[in-house]
């Protein structure tokens, strides 16, 4: 079963950047790119992502909206999130969202970007091939 990832940011050079990085680790990662929340919620279906790089600032229904909506779901509310944002947000508070990390877009480095595809992919798909 090979690995899928969503990057939802509005930013279409900024989710480049991102895939970019995402298909370095491998290139047979699936990478689904949006631009706003909603289609990414009415994308989640099987097989649902490994993983969703989001982004905080978005047209219409914000980040915070979106992971309202999926972890209202026992399915989708095991899929891990890494904020993309420059806003300064407290790690503390983002626990309760199961946020597994953020990405600072004023320093980020593509090396970030390849950790958390290589530990979260790589830890579902070992997962389910038990």
């Amino acid at each position: 079963m090979s690995s899928r990832i969503f990057i939802i940011d509005d930013d279409e050079m900024f989710a480049d950047c991102i895939a970019h990085s995402v298909k370095k680790v491998n290139k047979k990662i699936e990478v689904v790119k949006f631009k706003n929340a909603i289609d990414a919620i009415n994308s989640l279906e099987a097989p649902l992502p490994d993983l969703i790089f989001l982004d905080v600032l978005l047209p219409g229904v914000d980040g915070f909206s979106f992971l309202n909506e999926i972890l209202s779901y026992t399915d989708t509310s095991k899929i891990p999130i890494v904020l993309v944002t420059s806003l300064k947000l407290v790690k503390f508070d983002l626990k309760l969202y199961g946020i597994k990390g953020i990405l600072d877009k004023e320093k980020m480095k593509p090396i970030e970007v390849e950790e958390y595809v290589e530990r979260y992919s790589n830890a579902r798909n070992r997962a389910s091939s038990h």
